[in-house]
């Protein structure tokens, strides 16, 4: 039996007790909306496609994708000055070649260019590239090798960085710098007989469409012109998959499964078209300005060399961080390559 003062103590200890319980559920109420981010967070990260990204993601990231991105683009750039100078020299045994082609430039100078300091030194600018056409080219040829075969050793390298198992490298990992530069030799001349098949497959598929519907008179048909584009846009992001193919298939040291090298090759080609397709809008935008015609083309390639290599970067660590139950390797490990 409980006297009156116990009863009032109870109360007065419930009422005590009321706030806290209160505020207790009122935390939780304001924590709920939290858990419920992390949940749903957590949820999606647990789906396969968002899981495979993020760990494209870190490992890209981790392994230095930026910076040999970068490393990239620089020798893609500097690559760019023995081509033109071998361009320069191909230009001067054309002139060369045809003397009367040569006179119609210097008159069109003579008739173009007002200022007649800047139309002289045009004229000594192609003199010299017709009289030392030869030694320009032989110069531009050897330093086009070298600095192809640097920039190929640094594609080799940055893609083998993001298909390793571990990031430090093995010691099988480390040869002899003639074997290297052998090896960079040849894999830049199958690159570029990749880059002309490639080139070559889009060149003459479009031409054939082109001849196609001209013959059928399909052209006026307004319907059908999407399905034009469509089957252009088709064989273009297919050349792109036979060229980005061959990289992923010969640069790393060791062959990767089936199933991931499939899927990661085409990711690069549908990647590398819509890099493709943006920078066709966007650089006639940029030269456009004033303060972009001076450096908007450079600008542009820059940066077009810089997403390229991060596209083929990306890519490599998505093909490595793959994981199909149902996907074998395609051949043993290559300790030679």
């Amino acid at each position: 039996m409980t006297t009156p003062e116990q009863n009032a103590s109870r109360t007065t200890s419930a009422v005590e007790h009321e706030p806290a319980a209160a505020e207790s559920d009122h935390n939780n109420k304001a924590h709920n909306p939290i858990d419920g981010v992390k949940q749903a967070v957590n949820k999606v990260e647990r789906n396969h496609m968002v899981a495979h990204f993020l760990r494209a993601t870190e490992r890209f990231n981790d392994r230095m994708g930026n910076q040999f991105g970068a490393a990239i683009t620089y020798f893609s750039f500097l690559s760019l000055i023995p081509m033109l100078m071998v361009a320069f020299a191909a230009g001067g045994y054309v002139l060369a070649s045809h003397p009367t082609l040569l006179e119609d430039i210097f008159s069109r100078i003579l008739n173009n260019v007002s200022d007649p300091t800047l139309a002289a030194t045009l004229k000594s600018t192609i003199n010299t590239a017709v009289q030392q056409r030869t030694t320009v080219g032989l110069v531009g040829l050897l330093v086009a090798l070298y600095s192809g075969v640097n920039w190929m050793g640094n594609l080799r390298e940055a893609v083998r960085a993001q298909s390793r198992e571990v990031w430090e490298r093995n010691p099988e990992d480390k040869e002899k710098i003639w074997v290297k530069y052998l090896r960079d030799i040849v894999a830049l001349i199958g690159l570029l007989i990749a880059l002309i098949i490639t080139l070559s497959i889009t060149s003459v598929a479009g031409a054939a469409q082109q001849t196609i519907i001209n013959f059928l008179h399909l052209d006026a048909i307004g319907w059908l012109k999407p399905a034009w584009r469509l089957i252009g846009l088709s064989i273009s992001i297919f050349a792109n998959y036979l060229l980005f193919f061959w990289i992923f298939w010969r640069l790393p040291r060791h062959r990767p499964r089936k199933k991931a090298l499939l899927r990661g090759t085409l990711l690069a080609a549908i990647g590398f078209e819509v890099l493709k397709i943006i920078m066709t809008f966007t650089l006639p935008k940029l030269v456009s300005s004033p303060s972009g015609a001076a450096f908007g083309s450079v600008l542009g390639l820059m940066a077009f060399f810089y997403f390229f290599a991060r596209l083929i970067l990306f890519c490599a660590a998505w093909i490595a961080t793959a994981r199909y139950h149902d996907d074998p390797p395609l051949a043993d490990k290559r300790h030679g390559h």
